[in-house]
Parts: C-alpha cells; structure tokens; sequence
C-alpha cells in the first residue's frame, strides 16, 4: 500500500469515523486512574513510549523505527520504547489505553485525536516545546499558518507532522483533445466541463460511496473557496450561508448538466481511479497522491490543477493537518519534549527516502524531499497556503466540534445527496446542519 492516500476509502483524520464515540472516549477517561502526570525524577528515566502510525510503505515503518532508535537521550532521560499501531482499530487501541495510563508519551493517530483527549485533560501542551523550537529554528520551518491550526483556547494541542490536502488535477491529453485549458474560475471549470462531455468525459471526477469520504471533502472545500465552511467564529456548525448556497448550487448545476457521473455518490476510490485509466475523467478532486493510484500513462498525463477563484473573488481550499501530541502520563514532560525536537531535527528522510508519508510539514524537508518533483512542490507552494482546516470560515484551526464532520454519517448522506442533483442547496445544507446539530 503505497501510503494511504486521500482515496484509500479510510479517514485517519478522525477518531470517531472509525466507531469510537465522543462519548466512549469520556467514559474510559472518566473510568481511569489519575496518576501518570508529569513523571518525577525517578521516572525520567524510565523508557519513552511513542507511538506511530502506518502512515507509508513499509520502508515507512523501516526508516521511523530507525530514527527512533538513533535517539540518544540525555543522561536521566529513557530509551524510545517504539511502538507502530495499525489504523485498524486504532480507535480503540488508543482510547483504552489512555485511559488505563499505559499508553504512549509521545503519538501521531487521527487528525483530531489530540483534541478529543484533550477535552478529557490527557494531552501534554506543546506550548513550551514550541516556545524552544522558536529557539532552535524549527519553529519558523513550518509552512505558513500550520502550527496555529493546533491551537486551543489553552494552549497547542499538538504540532503539524504531515499534511493531506483537497484539490483538482487535470489530464493535460483530455484537455488538449477537447481543445480546452485548465480553468482557474468556477466559469471556467464549467466550459472545460462542456468541453469534455462532447468528448464523452466527466469533467467533475469524486466519489462518495461506502468509506469513501473525498466527496465530502471536496463539497467543503468549495464552500470554502467562496468565503464559506461549516462552523462559525464560536467553533458553531453554521452550514445555511449564502456562501455555502451558492457553492453547492454550482455543484448541482455540474450534476444537472451531465458533467458528473451519476454513480459517484456510490464509488469507491477504486471506481474511481478504474475511471481515470478509462479515460472517463478528465479532472478529478482528490489528494495529493492521485498519480500513484493510476496506471502509468494517465500519471504522466495528470497535472495539478491552479486553485480555483470562486464568484467571491476567493480562493481557498480545505486540508488536514495530521499530527504529532504528548501526553500527560510521561516519564518526564522534559524527556517527551527532548525526543520530539530530536526527532523533528532528524525526520526528514521519511520524506527524502520517498517512504509514502504524507506532505511535509517543514519547508526545509519541502525543498530537499520535492526538488524533484515539479508536482508536488505546487501542491504545496499553491495549495497550501490558501487552504484551510475544517474550522472555517469562522477559525482556521482544528477543535473537537469538528469530529462531528470527517467520515460521519450526516457528512456521507449530504454528499451524496448533492452528487445525485436531486435537491436544492438549501434544504441539503439546512438537514445537514440539523444532523449536525443533533449529533
């Protein structure tokens, strides 16, 4: 599995689309022990736990065990005690041991995980160790806006560790036979679109079926784009706007003249890369790694589309900031700290080794990692610094609310019920904002 992209049909975002509620998670922190806390003297030296994902290959997993088991900790300060949890289930695995007090120091996991532990006052603030990387340089290697993204009303939850972004690409070949160039308008997204279906080609690739949650995604970043989103300054879900209206009405309309295929509500990321390598779509909405999921030929053809200008005059986009966090039971909160900047100093051969992790969250990896790779650096040097976290439009970070959207079931059947073009926006927004509400 080459990292499990954007289309692979699993959302590592998210704690709870995988099945553990909000309310599970209370309830085991409520049943836990109190103790752990900071560490004492006597346990600074004992060992590190951290915890890490899948989050690439296999070499993946070859290269983040050998990073950690470099580290040398200073004198008084455990060995790393590395440990790699699959993504399924690890909802549960989490959960259960954080509430039991035996589990990591330092972790990635779900995108919102830290924020849910956190409301339970389990994670370790990153305050401090973020206040040294100002110190030390890493801190100004962040790409623009991301650390904010993790920031609480008391304190960051967590820092950025790799990134996963919504955008468009276009195949070059399909455009140039229909006598069209990428759009960079909605107006002009929607002639590529006319263009390609006399060509017999959906002009709007997504897909929305079951554990495909991109279509939803997708249908968010266009609020986005035009000024909107789904929750207010107050962290509130607000999804009736004007801005949001108008989004999901253009994508209706796309629906309504042809130039969507009327079973994406129902594919699967491999439905719809079978229709790329058939030629079928001509643009499509997804991740940052499209071309590793299709045949090599339609890879060569596939180029990164430029943001969009919707009719606000905005662009704007929506991405995940997935993440590292600490936790309050630690050995030591020094040595926690001590190992994430090592590990930070000495991480960016995940990314030049190519093992599959998502993008990088430091410009200095950026430009060592995709000097090569004309692609991705748009990606990142177009893409991301227009794109915004779930929050928006009221807040560009990242906070619990927002596990009621990634990979839940009101966000599943709103998708689907706007790729089917059978419903105006309105009444699509208003009974997402009532499910919403009502989670």
């Amino acid at each position: 599995m080459a990292s499990l992209p954007s289309g692979s049909g699993f959302t590592r975002r998210t704690l709870l689309g995988a099945g553990v509620s909000a309310l599970a998670v209370g309830a085991l922190a409520a049943c836990s022990t109190s103790g752990g806390g900071g560490g004492g003297a006597g346990k600074a030296s004992q060992p590190l736990k951290f915890w890490n994902q899948p989050w690439g290959a296999p070499a993946f997993l070859t290269e983040d065990q050998r990073i950690a088991a470099a580290y040398k900790p200073k004198s008084g300060f455990g060995k790393i005690q590395y440990r790699q949890v699959q993504w399924a289930n690890f909802t549960q695995t989490y959960s259960t041991a954080v509430a039991a007090n035996t589990g990591p120091a330092v972790s990635s996991g779900g995108g919102t995980q830290a924020f849910l532990f956190e409301s339970q006052g389990k994670i370790a603030y990153a305050d401090d160790l973020l206040d040294s990387w100002k110190k030390n340089g890493i801190y100004d290697d962040f790409l623009p806006g991301l650390v904010d993204t993790l920031k609480t009303k008391n304190g960051y939850a967590a820092v950025p560790y790799n990134l996963d972004m919504r955008l468009f690409w276009y195949r070059k070949d399909l455009l140039e036979k229909a006598g069209v160039q990428a759009p960079t308008t909605w107006d002009e997204f929607e002639n590529v679109c006319k263009a390609l279906k006399k060509q017999g080609i959906y002009g709007y690739g997504t897909y929305s079926g079951a554990g495909a949650f991109t279509g939803g995604h997708t249908l968010v970043a266009h609020m986005i784009n035009n000024g909107g989103g789904l929750f207010n300054e107050n962290q509130e879900v607000d999804a009736v706007t004007d801005a949001n209206i108008q989004a999901m009405e253009w994508v209706i309309g796309l629906v309504k003249n042809g130039y969507v295929d009327p079973r994406s509500g129902t594919y699967t990321s491999a439905n719809a890369y079978a229709q790329m390598n058939a030629n079928k779509f001509g643009m499509i909405w997804d991740g940052a790694g499209t071309p590793a999921n299709v045949n090599a030929s339609v890879a060569s053809n596939l180029e990164v589309g430029t943001p969009l200008t919707g009719p606000s005059g905005k662009k704007g986009a929506l991405y995940f900031p997935n993440n590292i966090m600490m936790y309050k039971n630690t050995p030591s909160q020094a040595a926690s700290e001590a190992f994430l900047t090592y590990y930070y100093q000495n991480m960016k051969t995940l990314w030049t080794k190519k093992t599959g992790i998502g993008l990088a969250p430091l410009q200095s990896i950026v430009k060592a990692a995709y000097a090569d790779d004309p692609k991705t650096t748009a990606i990142v040097e177009n893409w991301q610094p227009i794109s915004k976290t779930w929050g928006a439009p009221g807040q560009n970070t990242v906070f619990l609310n927002v596990t009621k959207v990634d990979g839940t079931q009101p966000m599943i059947n709103f998708a689907q019920t706007i790729l089917a073009g059978k419903t105006d926006a309105k009444t699509a927004l208003t009974t997402l904002q009532n499910a919403l509400k009502s989670a």
